[in-house]
């Protein structure tokens, strides 16, 4: 282990299938691997400051030069790498044998891949009841219907559940529109039976607002959470984005699920100039519904097809725009000591494998692919960043170490007597929420773990938390391939294949090839599913 900028990290090592991964490369200005826009050949791309900000710029022999905004705040972008601890090893079951030079267009996934899964997405259809501009998968307007079998989608499940060394835990079904498969319950319960701990689905709330009791029977099919794609607290909002007003049925939606124990998490997708100045109404909307709302998942648009430069740069928004947005608009935090990136977690991943002794999901996605915090309400009803209260940089720093000693094969006893006494160490009392003690904050944190605890009237026992978060899915304009190597959010698809998201949606886009594969005519679809028995 050594020390980079007075932070723990782990030195560079192989994957299980002996590729030696690239150590992340850090500072400014730095030269990494991106791809054209145009035919999407690998091409070298610089990352500098410019003005504070940080650009990519980036050359094609046959399409010319390009530079797009990756981060809109340097300061912001350097921070989050100093809370990348390292990298981990990948599959010991990668499905292809492609060398380093052919990612992101050799994905499938491959021994070179430096990170397991942590959640695992599986699309049900791509038919949908809206039809959005900014939807990424273009959900229902390619002139035909994929839509994988139940029998399909057991395969895709076992796919992610053979998975080694750590099997898949978490899966989200999505699409298009998920609830609309005619299996739908049934695929929950599938994933339920199969082992998955946490199950979670992508949906636009249409059919928990329409149906009354739909919440229910997805909640005893074996649903946990709802992704609600949610872009604003008005109807001018989803005009823009989903050209139609949504407002009163997002509402309603939400209601619906308050009745059941299941969380919704919150997924705006925001075009600067467009609807960032909704930021700051979701986040307080959110801490308004907090016994429901567990978090928000911020979702800056990515471009998948041509685009002007102008209008490009004019509507690229950026996990640091989210950052400072939150922060300016509704006066909670300081974007520079609350928003960490989701790298930040690895330090608990890898001491929670120690302590264990067994392969469970290790956190070490890019430090540039997610941002984020978590708020604290108090008694009094506001709501104070845990970094505000808690010497996060240093507790972090400790737990790393912490996580190397009882690898080596220290006490873990000690071990787990010595995270109270961190966290104790870096506790700040004074700046914690009102009515909050330490005892109650290790409640709270246990409620986080344990969903039984964190869940329903067990909730009333501890402080309500919500996640306010970001993450950037990437477009041909500001790709970068490091990222995509170590993704931590993989696709099962019908072949039996498995991808990254970052090469699924983006890049290679091999949802295309797969969609395409199993596609069938509306008349077919409709042929097929005639006489099938629907449980949605």
């Amino acid at each position: 282990m050594t020390v980079v900028n007075g932070r723990p990290v782990t030195d560079s090592h192989v994957t299980h299938s002996g590729c030696r991964v690239p150590a992340l490369k850090r500072g400014l200005p730095k030269t990494v691997v991106s791809l054209c826009p145009e035919c999407r050949r690998r091409v070298d791309a610089e990352l500098r400051d410019v003005d504070g900000q940080v650009r990519m710029l980036k050359t094609c022999p046959e399409h010319g030069s390009f530079e797009d905004i990756y981060w809109s705040d340097t300061r912001l972008y350097l921070t989050a790498e100093e809370f990348f601890y390292g990298d981990g090893q990948g599959l010991e079951n990668p499905q292809t044998e492609a060398g380093e030079s052919d990612c992101p267009n050799g994905c499938g996934l491959c021994g070179h891949h430096a990170s397991h899964l942590a959640l695992g997405n599986i699309d049900l259809t791509n038919r949908c009841n809206l039809r959005c501009p900014v939807c990424f998968a273009n959900a229902d307007a390619q002139g035909y219907v994929y839509e994988p079998t139940y029998e399909q989608v057991l395969e895709m499940l076992r796919t992610f559940r053979e998975m080694q060394p750590v099997a898949g835990r978490v899966v989200q079904y999505s699409g298009g529109e998920p609830t609309l498969h005619p299996r739908f319950l049934d695929c929950l319960s599938a994933a339920r039976e199969m082992g998955f701990s946490h199950i979670q689905i992508a949906t636009n709330g249409l059919r928990f607002a329409q149906e009354e009791d739909f919440a229910r029977r997805c909640e005893d099919a074996g649903l946990h959470d709802l992704y609600l794609q949610f872009d604003g607290t008005n109807d001018e909002a989803y005009l823009h984005t989903r050209n139609r007003r949504l407002w009163d049925l997002k509402q309603k939606a939400i209601e619906n699920v308050s009745k059941t124990d299941m969380k919704i998490v919150l997924v705006p997708t925001i075009v600067k100039g467009v609807n960032d100045d909704q930021v700051g109404p979701i986040t307080e909307f959110a801490l308004a519904h907090v016994n429901t709302v567990a978090g928000i998942s911020f979702q800056p648009v990515a471009f998948c097809g041509r685009i002007s430069t102008a209008e490009r740069m004019a509507q690229r928004y950026t996990l640091a725009d989210m950052a400072h947005d939150v922060c300016r608009q509704t006066g909670i935090g300081d974007p520079y000591r609350d928003f960490l990136p989701l790298s930040c977690v690895q330090p608990f991943t890898r001491l929670v494998n120690a302590l264990r002794d067994e392969p469970t999901i290790n956190m070490t996605c890019h430090p540039h692919c997610a941002l984020g915090t978590y708020l604290f309400v108090g008694t009094d009803g506001k709501a104070v960043p845990l970094p505000a209260f808690i010497d996060l940089p240093n507790f972090l720093a400790d737990m790393m170490r912490l996580s190397e000693k009882t690898e080596r094969g220290s006490s873990r006893l000690l071990a787990k007597a010595t995270v109270f006494q961190k966290l104790h160490k870096h506790w700040r009392g004074k700046n914690a929420p009102k009515g909050m003690g330490f005892t109650d904050l290790l409640h709270t944190l246990n409620g986080m773990i344990d969903k039984k605890v964190g869940r329903g009237e067990g909730g009333k026992k501890t402080f309500r938390t919500l996640m306010v978060a970001g993450m950037h899915f990437m477009d041909c304009y500001n790709y970068e391939v490091d990222r995509a190597r170590r993704c931590v959010i993989h696709y099962s698809t019908p072949d039996k294949r498995l991808y990254s998201f970052c090469t699924y949606n983006a890049g290679p886009v091999y949802r295309e090839a797969t969609e395409h594969r199993y596609a069938m005519t509306p008349e077919a679809y409709r042929l097929r599913e005639k006489g099938h028995g629907d449980t949605r």
